[in-house]
């Protein structure tokens, strides 16, 4: 199995959980950090996948990935960072609990005036 093709799956299930927080509320707030927070995991993993290769820690197997590098590091390794940025919020949002408070709170006002 390649690369791509185990990225694949974590990768639509990530749209799904972002895609089921759509009508949630500050989505777009949400979004926007998660697209910041992408592009600063996407630098921070070219430059330390780019060191922990050359330094030999670790190497692809070239039939295991797509041949397209941002230096040493397959352009595949980008991906992980990119779906947790999205993904990890959204399937937070989704397991919030809703504010009960609000909702109570109007109870008992309306609760004190009978």
């Amino acid at each position: 199995m390649t690369y791509p093709v185990i990225v694949l799956p974590f990768a639509l299930l990530g749209l799904c959980a972002v895609l089921a927080t759509v009508r949630r509320p500050q989505f777009g707030a949400r979004l926007r950090a998660s697209g910041v927070t992408a592009v600063v995991l996407v630098v921070l993993t070219i430059v330390f996948d780019n060191v922990m290769i050359a330094a030999g820690l670790f190497t692809y197997p070239e039939h295991l990935i797509s041949g397209i590098r941002l230096g040493l590091a397959p352009i595949e390794d980008l991906s992980y960072p990119i779906v947790a940025s999205f993904a990890l919020p959204a399937v937070a949002e989704l397991l919030r609990r809703p504010d009960r408070n609000v909702s109570r709170g109007a109870q008992t006002e309306t609760g004190s005036s009978r």
